[in-house]
């Protein structure tokens, strides 16, 4: 069943529900109303009549044929029952009810106001003349049936009412629910083309309220999986172009060698260049594996307090090799008891492939500088070299995108998901001195009792 007939069917159940409730005890509290307002009536109409019988007769209120006459001439039900003698002298039905009436019901008890007669019951009103010493009663009757008469053609009416009422909630119903479905249908509608990977066509969804939300996530989770499918595609493009050169490169050296074609010399060179490359390929499947790994176990990020100094120290110690080769100059500068709260191997790996990075790619200087700003730990590696393009700027994080003078293209894409686990963030701008600069942002270090017990 659809979800709009699931909502409209619901809706119809408790509507039911709570008009059967509610008409069952309107039904029942209009009788009791009727029945109250009629013994009011009764007692109203009792009162008048034994007032003006009091006015007449007062002189001769033991001439019974004098309010006989009187009586008779009324359109009511009564008695006219004496308590002294425990009879009914007078009434204005017949004989046989006078006396089945006086069979069934006991007139000496005033607390009863319903009567029983046949299968019908009366409402009774009694109303004692004046003085109580003659012991005269007026007792007036109105049959149920009467009562319920009226309260049936009430309940019809109300019935009416609710039926009305009931088709009108019905329509509403279905309509707002119509509003609440086909936002949800046309998301429906969007997530097939996201399955499909149909992004160029996916269209978006007017909606209001949670719905809008969700409509939003469900739009920027296609985006991201768009993204991420198309980063996908480039990576599998750039990592089987990576592998395929040098492998290229082992399979002709290879060929030749077993072909004889080449002499001693160039086949000592083959090996070399063989060897060469092979170590090439074991660099960049390990760094593919590095990727993999920090992009699914995160859980094995492991962090503890360290000094920056010390720490910018091992960089630098690690780094002097190759600037020495290189004839670079680099310069660190680290403010003074700034603690950062990083796994110290890993976050070593991602600051070594950036200051890497600005050697290659630098004329003769490489700037480190450490600071805190607005309750962060600020890491800037800037160079003087030839500097980065803004397009550049927005993919050089990615996987295998190379500079000119690049390797792998996997390292700034390693030190991205390393300060990324590390709860940070890593930006490439152009330098005040010529080149590019690399800021990293990392949380600012807060003691706690587990990283006491770590740097313990």
């Amino acid at each position: 069943m659809k979800l709009q007939s699931q909502l409209n069917a619901a809706f119809t159940a408790l509507l039911l529900v709570i008009m059967t409730t509610a008409g069952y005890i309107i039904y029942s509290l209009i009788l009791d109303l009727l029945i109250q307002d009629e013994k009011r009536q009764l007692a109203e109409t009792g009162e008048l009549l034994v007032s003006f019988l009091n006015e007449q007769y007062n002189d001769d209120v033991n001439n019974y044929q004098n309010i006989n006459d009187f009586l008779q001439d009324q359109d009511l039900q009564l008695f006219l029952y004496d308590r002294n003698l425990d009879t009914v002298l007078f009434s204005t039905m017949n004989i046989t009810v006078v006396n089945e009436f006086f069979q069934q019901n006991n007139f000496e008890n005033n607390e009863e106001f319903l009567w029983e007669y046949g299968n019908d019951n009366f409402v009774t009103s009694r109303i004692i003349f004046s003085p109580e010493q003659t012991g005269l009663e007026l007792i007036l009757l109105t049959p149920m049936h009467d009562l319920q008469v009226v309260q049936q053609n009430f309940f019809v009416r109300l019935l009416l009412v609710f039926l009305v009422g009931a088709v009108a909630a019905v329509i509403l119903s279905y309509f707002m629910t119509n509003k609440l479905v086909t936002p949800l249908s046309q998301l429906k509608t969007e997530l097939k083309k996201v399955e499909n990977r149909q992004f160029d066509r996916m269209s978006r969804v007017k909606a209001t309220g949670e719905i809008k939300e969700v409509e939003q996530s469900v739009y920027d989770m296609a985006q991201t999986l768009e993204q991420y499918m198309k980063s996908q595609q480039t990576f599998f493009q750039n990592a089987s172009h990576e592998l395929k050169t040098p492998l290229m490169t082992i399979q002709g050296y290879a060929e030749g060698i077993r072909d004889g074609i080449f002499d001693e010399k160039d086949t000592e060179k083959g090996l070399e260049v063989m060897v060469t490359e092979v170590n090439r390929l074991k660099g960049i499947i390990n760094e593919m594996i590095l990727l993999a790994k920090l992009d699914t176990e995160p859980a094995e990020y492991t962090p503890f307090p360290l000094k920056a100094d010390q720490f910018v120290r091992q960089v630098v110690d690690r780094a002097h090799p190759i600037v020495s080769e290189e004839g670079i100059e680099l310069n660190h500068q680290v403010e003074s008891g700034i603690i950062i709260f990083a796994d110290e191997e890993k976050l070593l790996r991602a600051l070594l492939n950036v200051v890497f990075n600005g050697i290659r790619h630098s004329k003769s200087t490489v700037n480190i500088q450490v600071y805190e700003k607005e309750q962060k730990v600020m890491i800037d590696v800037e160079d003087d070299g030839s500097g980065i393009t803004e397009e550049d700027a927005e993919h050089i994080f990615h996987r295998f995108v190379k500079g000119k003078d690049g390797e792998t293209g996997l390292g700034l894409a390693i030190a991205r998901a390393i300060i990324e686990q590390a709860g940070g963030a890593i930006s490439a701008s152009n330098s005040e001195i010529g080149g590019a600069k690399f800021t990293i942002q990392l949380p600012r270090y807060q003691p706690t009792d587990d990283n006491k017990q770590k740097s313990k």
